[in-house]
């Protein structure tokens, strides 16, 4: 493994937690945003911060008992970010989900919801970012190994999730509206 200094500081590194703080920071500033606007400037950072934790170096916890990392998304804040995300997205906001582990038992589509995919992104980035800020290497190293595994376990799949609904509803619905 390498120095928790050198990982955190490399550039692929510095560029991810770069992506990460603009996510949050463009979803906490999107309340009252029209629709087009917002999913032509989400479709435009979700396939980035997707490349960016492609490209991180491989990482591990620095001890497992560092497992439990501070957060600072509450239940609250969370429902508020869907809350007003699912505004935003109004009628376009539900879709099918065929990457579900529940499809195979069932003969009924699984529908998700734009809001819900962008809210837990939200929630793993903004607890990793919080975390970044705060300067203390080992916990940085930790966060950042933390959000990696999270990555490729669960949100790096909502996230391509999301973006394909999100494709459609630019695309899609406005090739039906000619």
């Amino acid at each position: 493994m390498q120095s928790e200094s050198k990982v955190i500081f490399e550039r692929n590194s510095v560029e991810f937690v770069t992506v990460a703080a603009q996510y949050c920071q463009f979803l906490e500033n999107a309340e009252g945003m029209e629709r087009d606007e917002f999913v032509d400037t989400i479709l435009k950072i979700l396939p980035l911060l997707y490349v960016k934790a492609l490209l991180l170096s491989e990482m591990e916890l620095m001890d497992e008992e560092d497992e439990m990392l501070e957060t600072c998304v509450t239940e609250e804040s969370y429902s508020m970010m869907n809350a007003n995300l699912a505004d935003i997205m109004g009628d376009r906001d539900d879709y099918l989900d065929v990457f579900v582990e529940d499809m195979k038992y069932s003969d009924q589509p699984v529908t998700r919801y734009i809001s819900e995919g962008l809210s837990d992104i939200y929630q793993d980035i903004k607890d990793f970012v919080f975390i970044f800020r705060q300067g203390v290497n080992r916990n940085m190293h930790n966060a950042l190994a933390t959000c990696q595994e999270n990555f490729k376990l669960y949100w790096g799949q909502k996230l391509v999730n999301t973006l394909r609904a999100l494709h459609e509803v630019k695309y899609l619905t406005a090739h039906a509206d000619n």
